[in-house]
C-alpha cells in the first residue's frame, strides 16, 4: 500500500463547521472524513464518464 500524502483545501466556514460536528459524532477524525467524501466522489464520477463513454461507443448515446 502506498503512503498517504498531504492536500490543503479551503472551505467556507459553515462546511468547515458540518464537518467539525459530523467528525465529532461519528468519532472520525476530519481528514477521514474529507478522504471518503473525495474517493466517494471520485468512484462515482469515473463511473459515470466510463458509462458515458461506452454508451457513445456503442451508440446508444448522441
Amino acid at each position: 500500500m502506498s503512503q498517504p500524502t498531504t492536500m490543503t483545501i479551503r472551505l467556507d466556514p459553515e462546511l468547515k463547521s458540518r464537518l467539525d460536528k459530523l467528525a465529532s459524532a461519528t468519532h472520525r477524525s476530519k481528514s477521514f472524513l474529507a478522504s471518503e467524501a473525495i474517493r466517494e466522489y471520485i468512484e462515482l464520477n469515473e463511473w459515470q464518464i466510463q458509462e458515458i463513454k461506452d454508451a457513445i461507443k456503442d451508440g446508444r448515446y448522441r
